[in-house]
């Protein structure tokens, strides 16, 4: 039995160095440290940025996991991770967590190589049964006997490879907790009739009237209504289960356990109990509210679900943008589709779970029957895309760059392969900054470009951003839009719509030095504020080439290129194979144009990228105006 640790006065956190430091705390303290945790998540997050709603909703879940179970020896697995926050204090992290998503500091996401606590890398939604059962199989073939938890969030569990796990972990039957952290949100609120299933709980005003009615008409039966009425009270199957979730989990072989309170420890602590001294497959569904403890927050959790530095007085980002030139791509990407959408009654945007991060709440708002939000579920995202297609609809999926990798083969097969008029408008595309290397949109190029009848386009601001929207939806084939993170550059001041001609790009300036630079999409910028100090510092103007379309690749303006400058430097926030620069080499090497020039590829290197910021990382690897002028000065000799 755990000694219980009794702290008189004073932070209880700095009393905490491991979680068996949790397990010994008195069950009286424990609001006390609930409240300590989301006072140190505020103050770092507020300073840091990062996911703040969730990780302030699962505070006392995180302490009632920790009472029970030691992630010393029972593996905990966090679905999606940004709900982790707490779990990272009080696992030998507290003197750390204010380098919380900073260089060199700790992630945002559980990281095996962060802690031996951290028993699975998170990142993306509706893997952590999944990987739990691998260790359940794995602990069953050694012959050990701990513990294997895993924790998703009720957004996650609108993805169909949660369901996937839960359908094998049922016909094997082996002993697993999953723990269902239901708040209604993932990122945005839920949606669909699973999240209305999921809504109908015991506490409920249906469900009191259902069990009241139930109750009084079983014991209005003469002889055996009471003991009928015992008998429902007491069975697993009971109308308990029939009403609420449970029926669907108890269908997958699953025993169901809930719902419960998931800010009241006593409650916790009972259920958990219960889950542990399970032998076979159990889901024990908690209650929580995302935001919890901070005001702002709990009115409106999606808001405060990812954030940047913000004043926790006023919950005001602390740098905000100003004037028509701090649009992000988002916003102008949101402006131009719903000016897109007035003109044409065929557009339809669809989001995976994400309509704020996408920028089509507005959209949906201003043409609610044109739009969809079909939870997190990228694949059935494309593919709903594409049945809209066939019926002459012009759909657009916006997601960010790297959960569209969990879809490739529905772009694949059910898109492109069909050629049906589907736009896929890839935001974040390139170094996202804190949310590392699970966040990172730079494989996109590599595994789109290969695919045929797919048309890429990669704009460097907003009026290209625009006209390549237009241009997508008036191809009347599979197009991929792809666009960073961040403020977008004001390049031209106009507010119309140009039709670009496929496979064409556009120079930005014109010189007759021996070095040409070919910048895509958000390095342009960098780019063209490089090769101006280098005119201003020395008066030689270098060629800078936009060659917007990824694909069909402007093929005759490159090889004019190729004959008139001896270095050609191409500059992509992508990694280096398989992206632009490659398709550049493919096409040279083709044409026997390799020998006329030099081309000098600057883009990542074959790692996974980690966190930091934006700034930090592309200084890092050479992709900032800095790294670009070195570059350009060195072959200009």
């Amino acid at each position: 039995m755990t000694e219980r640790k009794c702290v008189r006065s004073g932070s209880l956190l700095s009393e905490i160095a491991s979680p068996l430091d949790v397990a010994a705390l008195d069950e009286s303290l424990l609001p006390k440290l609930a409240l300590e945790l989301r006072d140190k998540i505020l103050h770092s997050v507020s300073r840091n940025g990062g996911h703040l709603a969730s990780s302030l909703g699962v505070v006392e879940l995180t302490i009632a996991l920790l009472r029970l179970f030691d992630p010393g020896r029972d593996r905990i697995i966090w679905d999606v991770g940004h709900q982790a926050y707490a779990y990272k204090i009080l696992t030998g992290r507290r003197d750390s967590f204010d380098s919380l998503r900073q260089g060199g500091g700790l992630s945002g996401f559980p990281k095996l190589s962060e802690s031996p606590c951290d028993h699975f890398g998170g990142g993306h939604a509706s893997v952590s049964i999944s990987a739990a059962l691998g260790m359940v199989s794995a602990r069953e073939i050694s012959g050990r006997k701990h513990h294997v938890v895993a924790i998703i969030g009720d957004g996650a569990l609108t993805g169909g490879m949660a369901y996937e796990a839960m359908n094998h972990a049922g016909a094997m039957n082996r002993r697993l907790i999953v723990i269902l952290n239901d708040n209604q949100m993932s990122i945005s609120k839920n949606v669909g009739a699973l999240s209305y299933f999921m809504s109908r709980n015991l506490s409920s005003r249906w469900m009191r009237r259902v069990r009241r009615e139930v109750a009084d008409f079983l014991q209005s039966v003469p002889g055996v209504g009471e003991e009928i009425l015992n008998l429902a009270k007491q069975s697993k199957k009971s109308f308990k289960t029939f009403f609420t979730p449970g029926i669907l989990f108890e269908a997958l072989n699953f025993n169901y356990l809930g719902p419960v309170d998931g800010h009241n420890q006593d409650k916790l602590h009972e259920a958990l109990s219960l889950a542990v001294s399970n032998d076979s497959p159990i889901l024990v569904h908690v209650l929580t509210q995302k935001g919890r403890g901070y005001t702002l927050a709990e009115s409106s959790p999606g808001e405060y679900h990812g954030v940047s530095r913000f004043n926790l007085l006023t919950g005001k980002v602390k740098e905000p943008g100003s004037g028509e030139e701090s649009l992000s791509y988002t916003e102008v990407f949101s402006s131009g589709l719903c000016e897109l959408a007035a003109r044409d009654a065929a557009v339809f945007a669809i989001t995976a779970a994400m309509p704020e991060g996408t920028g089509l709440a507005k959209f949906s708002r201003l043409f609610p029957g044109r739009f969809a939000d079909v939870g997190i579920c990228e694949q059935h995202a494309v593919t709903y895309a594409a049945g809209l297609a066939t019926q002459g609809m012009k759909p657009v999926v916006a997601v960010y760059s790297t959960f569209m990798q969990r879809a490739y083969d529905q772009v694949l097969h059910d898109v492109a392969l069909q050629n049906l008029p589907v736009v896929f408008a890839l935001d974040r595309a390139g170094l996202v900054g804190e949310d590392g290397p699970t966040h990172h949109g730079v494989f996109d190029m590599a595994f789109l470009r290969h695919i045929p009848n797919l048309h890429i386009l990669s704009p460097r601001g907003q009026g290209s951003l625009r006209d390549s929207l237009a241009t997508a939806l008036s191809l009347g084939k599979p197009a991929v839009l792809r666009y960073p993170r961040g403020q977008c550059p004001f390049l031209e001041s106009r507010n119309d719509f140009r039709i670009l001609a496929p496979g064409n790009g556009e120079f930005l300036r014109r010189g007759k030095e021996e070095v040409a630079v070919i910048a895509v999409g958000g390095t342009v910028i960098r780019a063209w504020e490089a090769i101006n100090e280098i005119l201003e510092e020395s008066g030689r103007e270098v060629t800078l080439f936009d060659p917007v379309w990824i694909k069909p690749l402007p093929e005759e303006q490159l090889a004019d290129l190729a004959g008139r400058h001896p270095f050609l430097l191409i500059l992509e926030e992508h990694v280096l194979a398989g992206g632009f620069g490659s398709s550049v080499l493919e096409f040279f090497n083709g044409q026997g144009l390799l020998g006329k020039c030099r081309v000098v590829l600057r883009a990542l290197p074959d790692v996974f990228v980690e966190h930091g910021s934006s700034a930090e990382l592309r200084a890092k690897y050479g992709l900032d105006k800095d790294g670009f002028k070195k570059l350009i000065l060195a072959h200009l000799g």
